[in-house]
């Protein structure tokens, strides 16, 4: 090694070739740790700093990149060491190359020598700890009996960051790597994914959930009597204001949301283009109606609805007035006192604040127009009074009690400028290079209400103590630059990624940087091309309340800040991650709030289920909505019982009522993952709407419904945990009452209805997925899981139903967001704690999903290169009740007037689909530039049984079904004489024929509500 160093630093400019030679060789020596080593203490590092200033300064002409490009790979392993890099920054390494490497922006072909350089100061960039005094959450709940709410420890402390790690390289192969470590983490142990474990409760304790499924056991004798009054939603709410009715409309001529402007450059407050109308059955419950609003009814006290005794404890006698909301006027500091009273209560109470609150929200609410659909501002005020939290929440965030109505067009995924990332680290390091800017104020903290008080002229508010709100700590950098923290799960030090916060007292026009400083996971979309959220009070009380995709020039990567065992509470080397982006506000003095995805609070979804039961038809709605538990927080989880009400008191028809086979379906056991609620919310508003396919999905399937598993962490604002500080996703197999209520309960009831005959045909949990794009299923199968771990499987042994693989099959070609390839039905060791594998290996489903929804955009189909908004979201949950009917008619025996009803009905839906389609086919969108994801394996040809004889069987026998009931369908649209292509069935039954062997729950004609006269025959 000295002979290259003396060939180097000796001959500096006499021949070239020995120099790169010399180069070359030297960098090859300098990967061991121990010539790295015998380099920096014999002083080799402040000369490879020196000659590679001599080199940048006299190559003016750039002939020499590689020659430059070398010394920096010297220096790059070299600080590869612990030693190395402490004597690369006392050596003023940082200054030096820092400096070269602005001297090179300039110049494109000098890409790899800005890379190499970057890449260098990233590593040797001081590590420090996170401005907060602890890592753990600033809130804390204390747990019931013993149980311990204090992280564990996951090993001693040591140095943060191993003295060989390359940043960069580990940052990129982290795809391969998790690929390498699924395919080890694989259950491959034939006799563990074919047990059945013993029950995990008394099996007398089951006889309780009885009382949760009273569908089975009801008489209907007052069935007329109950079918003319209107179900009596007072018994329960008594609280709740009056509110306009919402209807649930019919099918009618409707603008089909597939159909909006996606291929085109539109402004994010521009206006919508006129659109063709179509005849849309499933999505006519999207419709935007009229709602009737009874004024007098409307007016209320609400100056004693703030005052309600049955809300949350005081937390500050000064902060006692509730929802402090009012108009925008145009004196921004009259605004500033009418919509947050409580910065002038705070210097001097006062009973004159809380009235003034009261009316504030009055007038507020006459401005109201009452056009979101299946939303009302009295309800969720009501709902939200009532909300127990952590904080004590006293104020109510603008866009949930306001509302959000979906955008007229989805926005492209937002192209990545070459060098983002690149001018963005290089921005952070002159933080330490050229100090002189640097304001370091913290505005805001949780952990110290007094630096939350207004703050200096020119700096922005924030707040975000309010239902799911997070941002723990805000500190201004620069003038237009803040660093932001992002608050833990209660009772844990980790999982940050979920942020919604408000923010005020804003320029217009001025692009403020916000970089939240604490994110966890190793990658995200946001450097796909995705978008975080904003809502503007303004644009809402403009016309245009909606959430919209806002930001620019957005990235994501690791940063600077480790996390201490000390600090962590054990857990020692934690990384962390800079989300950072740049917003523009549309208005001066404005409030705006930003959230990483569309929020969905716990009172949105109970004022939610409130307005669907008040507005459901009950002579053909079964709605039944009971309290699966109370949570730990002492809020309540709803169960819903969702199914169509018997023909008639007869024998038959109550029997038939009482042997539909059950669907169970969860959502939201994550808290940061509101795509779920979304997701949810289609589902649900779809399941009780007056869409023909709708009335026959109810007829064929009852309902359980637990829309939200976790409400305690989605009101005190968590991402992943439960107020135990455990995820409740990895507490299936042994859950604790006490802990884990809401799986217990859960757990329970699925438990009772599998001794008693009755196991779900289908359980799907809805989740959100952070790193990958599309909608997909998650399901479990031995045969798979073996293959994939390269295990020989002897098919005499191990039988499996395929099955499981029929539903998505049939997603995939009825919902636009849904893609086949991205779905995975293996069984991993990690995971034998999930829902779905507990659901599937206890309980025997075998249709057992978890269903995963993009934050982001698809990378196939009709939304291809669109990011997702609210409204392709609940279609998704529309779309799967669809698939569930399509399931029905290929798995269970159903009448002929049946396949030719649904026949007819599904024909439409893939009209307006397809014409959909066309009007997207020349999108010249490219497709994602997303690392391969281990789950994305085509198993399409590993279990396909299907044939075109099957195919022809089908397409014969359904046009003969046709035929015989041409003429009754004639008053739905369908003249005497005219066919159906079936082509939707068609399809899907090639596509997913179920195995030969599958069992099939009997079912007869009468149970589907349909044409008598034809015996059930399967399909």
């Amino acid at each position: 090694m000295e002979v290259f160093v003396a060939v180097l630093f000796n001959q500096l400019w006499a021949l070239e070739t020995s120099q790169q030679a010399a180069i070359g060789a030297l960098a090859a020596l300098l990967k061991s740790k121990s010539n790295s080593r015998r380099a920096v203490n014999r002083g080799y590092l402040g000369e490879l700093l020196r000659l590679y200033q001599d080199w940048h300064r006299n190559d003016v002409s750039n002939n020499y990149i590689y020659i430059r490009r070398g010394l920096l790979l010297c220096l790059k392993y070299i600080t590869n060491i612990q030693l190395g890099r402490e004597t690369f920054f006392g050596s003023r390494g940082m200054e030096i190359l820092f400096t070269s490497v602005q001297d090179c922006l300039s110049c494109k072909n000098l890409d790899p020598i800005i890379t190499t350089a970057t890449h260098i100061l990233r590593k040797c960039y001081p590590k420090e700890h996170l401005p907060v005094v602890t890592v753990r959450s600033s809130y804390s709940f204390p747990l019931p009996g013993n149980a311990n709410s204090e992280p564990p420890c996951e090993g001693p402390e040591g140095d943060s960051e191993s003295e060989g790690e390359e940043e960069a390289e580990k940052d990129w192969e982290n795809e391969d790597v998790e690929s390498k470590e699924e395919d080890c983490d694989l259950e491959t142990d034939v006799n563990k994914l074919r047990s059945r474990p013993v029950l995990d409760r008394p099996e007398q304790e089951l006889e309780k959930y009885e009382a949760l499924c009273a569908e089975l056991s009801q008489n209907f004798q007052d069935l007329e009597f109950e079918s003319e009054e209107k179900k009596s939603l007072e018994d329960r709410t008594e609280y709740l204001p009056s509110t306009p009715s919402h209807f649930i409309p019919r099918a009618t001529s409707v603008k089909h949301p597939n159909c909006r402007w996606r291929n085109q450059s539109v402004s994010e407050m521009g206006p919508d283009p006129g659109e063709q109308d179509f005849k849309v059955p499933l999505q006519s419950w999207r419709k935007k109606e009229e709602c009737i609003w009874d004024k007098n009814d409307e007016k209320r006290d609400i100056a004693d609805e703030v005052q309600d005794k049955d809300f949350c404890e005081e937390e500050d006698p000064s902060r006692s007035h509730v929802f402090a909301l009012c108009p925008l006027p145009k004196d921004a500091s009259w605004y500033k006192k009418m919509f947050y009273p409580h910065c002038e209560a705070s210097i001097n109470p006062s009973p004159e604040g809380r009235l003034e609150s009261s009316e504030a929200v009055r007038n507020l609410l006459e401005k109201h127009q009452g056009d979101i659909q299946f939303h009302s501002p009295h309800f969720y005020s009501a709902r939200a009074r009532c909300v127990k939290s952590i904080p004590g929440y006293r104020e109510l965030a603008f866009p949930d009690f306001w509302g959000h109505q979906p955008p007229p067009y989805s926005k492209p995924v937002l192209e990545r400028k070459h060098g983002v990332q690149r001018d963005k680290v290089l921005d952070d390091i002159r933080r330490l290079i050229q100090p002189g800017d640097v304001i370091g104020r913290t505005v805001f903290d949780l952990d110290d209400p007094s630096l939350s008080s207004p703050a200096a002229p020119g700096c922005l508010t924030f707040f975000s103590k309010f239902e799911s709100g997070n941002l723990r700590k805000a500190i201004q950098v620069r003038e237009f630059e803040y660093d932001l923290i992002m608050n833990a799960d209660v009772n844990s030090n980790q999982h940050h990624q979920w942020f919604y916060f408000e923010v005020r007292d804003m320029k217009s026009a001025v692009p403020y940087r916000f970089n939240i400083i604490n994110c966890e996971k190793l990658n995200s979309q946001f450097n796909y091309g995705m978008q975080l959220v904003m809502y503007s009070v303004r644009e809402a009380l403009q016309g245009r309340p909606r959430w919209i995709r806002a930001g620019q020039e957005i990235c994501y990567y690791k940063n600077h800040y480790r996390c201490s065992a000390a600090a962590g509470g054990g857990v020692r080397g934690r990384f962390y991650y800079t989300l950072t982006f740049s917003i523009k506000f549309p208005h001066k003095d404005d409030v705006c709030y930003l959230a990483y995805h569309y929020p969905y609070t716990y009172s949105t979804m109970m004022s939610h289920l409130d307005i669907l039961e008040r507005n459901r038809n009950p002579k053909k709605v079964y709605w039944r909505q009971q309290t699966l538990c109370q949570t730990l927080g002492g809020n309540p989880c709803p169960l819903l019982t969702i199914t169509a009400m018997p023909e008639s008191k007869n024998r038959d028809d109550l029997e038939q009522f009482c042997s539909r086979p059950y669907v169970f379906l969860t959502a939201r056991v994550h808290p940061g993952e509101s795509n779920a609620s979304w997701v949810m919310k289609g589902t649900l508003e779809f399941l009780v709407s007056s869409d023909p396919i709708a009335e026959l999905l109810r007829k064929c399937f009852i309902f359980k419904i637990v829309p939200m598993l976790n409400p305690d962490g989605v009101i005190n604002g968590n991402l992943r945990c439960s107020l135990s500080g455990d995820d409740l996703n990895r507490q299936w197999l042994t859950p604790s009452s006490q802990l884990h209520p809401t799986i217990y309960h859960a757990k329970g009831l699925l438990y009772y209805l599998s001794s008693i005959g009755r196991a779900p045909l289908v359980f799907c949990d809805y989740h959100g997925h952070s790193q990958k794009k599309n909608v997909f299923l998650y399901g479990c199968s031995i045969k798979e899981t073996l293959w994939q771990a390269g295990c020989m499987v002897d098919t005499a042994v191990v039988t499996e139903d395929v099955g499981y693989r029929t539903l998505p099959k049939i997603l995939d070609k009825v919902a636009p967001a849904f893609v086949m390839n991205s779905c995975s039905f293996l069984v991993e060791k990690s995971r034998a704690s999930t829902a779905r594998v507990v659901v599937w290996k206890e309980m025997g489903v075998l249709r057992s999903y978890t269903m995963e929804s993009t934050y982001c955009s698809c990378s196939h189909g009709l939304y291809r290169g669109l990011q997702l908004g609210t409204q392709e979201l609940e279609e998704m949950g529309s779309k799967f009740c669809l698939g569930l009917l399509i399931l029905h008619l290929k798995s269970l025996p159903c009448s002929k007037e049946l396949m030719a009803q649904a026949a007819l009905l599904l024909d439409l839906e893939e009209e307006i689909t397809d014409r959909a389609q066309r009007r997207c086919s020349n999108s010249s969108l490219e497709s994602d530039d997303e690392p391969p994801c281990a789950e994305e394996i085509d198993y399409d040809t590993a279990s396909s049984s299907d044939g075109e004889e099957e195919f022809l069987e089908l397409d014969h026998e359904i046009q003969e079904y046709l035929s015989c009931v041409e003429g009754k369908t004639e008053d739905e649209g369908v003249t005497t004489g005219e066919t159906c292509s079936s082509r939707a069935l068609r399809g899907l039954y090639i596509s997913s024929q179920p195995a030969p062997n599958s069992t099939a729950l009997p079912l007869g004609s009468k149970a589907l509500g349909l044409y008598s006269g034809f015996e059930s025959s399967p399909v």
